[in-house]
Parts: C-alpha cells; sequence; structure tokens
C-alpha cells in the first residue's frame, strides 16, 4: 500500500480545513463551528499518525475491531484523540464500542441502545451518542426510518440524558443531497441537539452550508481507499 508521505498528509489537511473555515463563514458561522471528522478507515496507523502530527485529533472509523487495531497505541502518543465510530454497529459489538470511543454516531435501533445502555451501566463510561437516520428511506443502509425518527430520538434523549448529542445522516449516493442535510438540521433544532454530523468528501461544503456542525471526509483527506486484490 502507498502511504501518503507526512508533508502531503499535511498540506491537504492544511488544504481541507482551508475549504471547511471559508464554507463556514460563507454560511455565517465561525470556522470553528464546524469539526472535521477524518475518516480513516482501511488506513494504516502510520497515515493516521502523520495527520495527528500534522495537528488533526478527531478520527473516524466504520468497524470496531480495525479501530480497535489502531488507537490504542495512538493514544498514549496522542491523549487528546477523539475516535468516532460512525459504522453500522452489531448490538454483540456495542461493550467494545463504549468501551473505546469517544463518540458513536450510528445508534439507530432500540435492540442497539439497550445495548449501548448496559455496556455504560457495566463500564462506567459514556460516549457521545448520535442517533444516525436513514434519510432517504433506502432499505440497504443503516439508520432510523424517518418515519419513525421523532419517536426515536425522544426515547433515546429521554434515557441517555446530554450524552445524546445530536443526529447523523447518509443521504442517498445518488441525487441532490440538500433537501436530506435541511431535513437532518431542522430535526436537530426541533429536538434540541447541537450535533449535525453530515457531508462527507464530496459534498461537505454543500453540508456545512445546510447546518452541519461535523463533516466526515475521508478520501479528500487520506487518498483513495485501498482496494482489495483482485480474485
Amino acid at each position: 500500500m502507498d502511504i501518503p508521505s507526512s508533508p502531503d498528509l499535511a498540506q491537504r489537511l492544511a488544504s481541507l480545513k482551508a475549504r471547511i473555515a471559508a464554507s463556514a463563514i460563507q454560511s455565517g458561522r465561525a470556522p470553528s463551528a464546524v469539526e472535521l471528522v477524518a475518516v480513516s478507515k482501511t488506513h494504516p496507523a502510520e497515515a493516521i499518525q502523520a495527520v495527528l502530527a500534522a495537528g488533526q485529533f478527531v478520527f473516524g472509523e466504520n468497524r470496531v475491531q480495525e479501530a480497535q487495531a489502531k488507537f490504542p497505541a495512538l493514544r498514549e502518543t496522542f491523549p487528546q484523540l477523539q475516535l468516532h465510530l460512525i459504522g453500522g454497529l452489531q448490538t454483540n459489538k456495542a461493550r467494545d464500542a463504549v468501551r473505546l470511543a469517544d463518540c458513536i454516531e450510528s445508534l439507530d435501533r432500540p435492540r442497539l441502545a439497550d445495548a449501548i445502555a448496559d455496556a455504560i451501566q457495566s463500564l462506567g463510561r459514556t460516549p457521545r451518542l448520535l442517533v444516525q437516520v436513514n434519510v432517504g428511506d433506502e432499505p440497504q443502509k443503516s439508520g432510523i426510518p424517518t418515519a419513525e425518527a421523532d419517536a426515536f430520538i425522544e426515547a433515546c434523549q429521554n434515557r441517555f440524558g446530554a450524552a445524546l448529542a445530536g443526529l447523523m445522516c447518509i443521504p442517498p449516493a445518488d441525487g441532490d443531497p440538500v433537501p436530506h442535510f435541511i431535513w437532518l438540521a431542522n430535526r436537530a433544532r426541533t429536538h434540541g441537539l447541537a450535533v449535525v454530523s453530515m457531508g462527507m468528501s464530496a459534498d461537505f461544503e454543500l453540508a456545512i452550508a445546510h447546518g452541519a456542525t461535523h463533516v466526515r471526509v475521508g478520501s479528500a483527506l487520506f487518498g483513495s481507499r485501498p482496494q482489495p486484490p483482485a480474485a
């Protein structure tokens, strides 16, 4: 696997943060109002370490097992590191997720809420939680359906209190993401939630324009994800 050099990664990070800041200012907000979550899934610890050294401390991973293999050692050198789990989470991984993550962005069903609550009680550790909404109501995607979102958000607020920090979405790949961004930001406001996690490499500037507080960017920083070898 080709790993971009540390100077290349530092330059990409600076460019990306400049774009985020410009988008925030254009939407009438301070640059500090939008947090970059650097999506490091499938990228090696060496690349993450280079980005950490350049001043980025918030990262997103899809899989608990992969995050477990990379981040505990990185935390020893960079204790300010923050790990977000952004992929669909199996209930049997909830305990590991609560132990490892600073934020779980993929709370999307009552059974997972039960598993996370049990893990919080037994471990005595409470990460921040975001409800993931399936804004396109796509059957193949994780996320609470839009018709069930309000009731689920309210139930999670009652159960987790301030730990339920906001909402997350991944709009359909085809079509205009803006109506989905508007919908999610409106739902967050309705429920008094401060965090709106939406927007990725191809559309984060649109997401910021429509209320994103967190953008999850991977390929624009780390480059294309490694492809599995051909069969």
